[in-house]
């Protein structure tokens, strides 16, 4: 059974080879952050993936799963979204660009 409300949100790292991207710590420390802090406004999971090979392009992808419209703009404007955003420069220094994906 799917949810028909959920909404998901794909944030994209974009760069050259050899930009740093430390995909341990995003998985291993920024991703747990992430949950801690916006799960209780309705983020229900997140996932990351990578390409397999080193191209220029894509470097990342989160996928970040919430309950709704609604749990998305409260985890965004959250007063937790400053310490989640201040995280950033511990993996990386390209700016993240997101998008709400839509279910067909």
């Amino acid at each position: 059974m799917t949810n028909d409300s959920a909404v998901t949100v794909y944030v994209t790292y974009e760069g050259e080879p050899g930009v740093r991207f430390d995909r341990a710590y995003y998985v291993e420390h920024h991703l747990p952050l992430v949950m801690r802090h916006w799960s209780r406004y309705g983020s229900t999971g997140v996932a990351a993936f990578f390409p397999a090979a080193e191209q220029a392009g894509t470097l990342a992808i989160c996928e970040c799963r919430f309950r709704d419209e609604a749990s998305v703009d409260a985890a965004f404007a959250s007063p937790e979204a400053s310490e989640v955003m201040a995280d950033l420069p511990r993996f990386t220094e390209i700016a993240p660009r997101r998008v709400r994906a839509l279910p067909l």
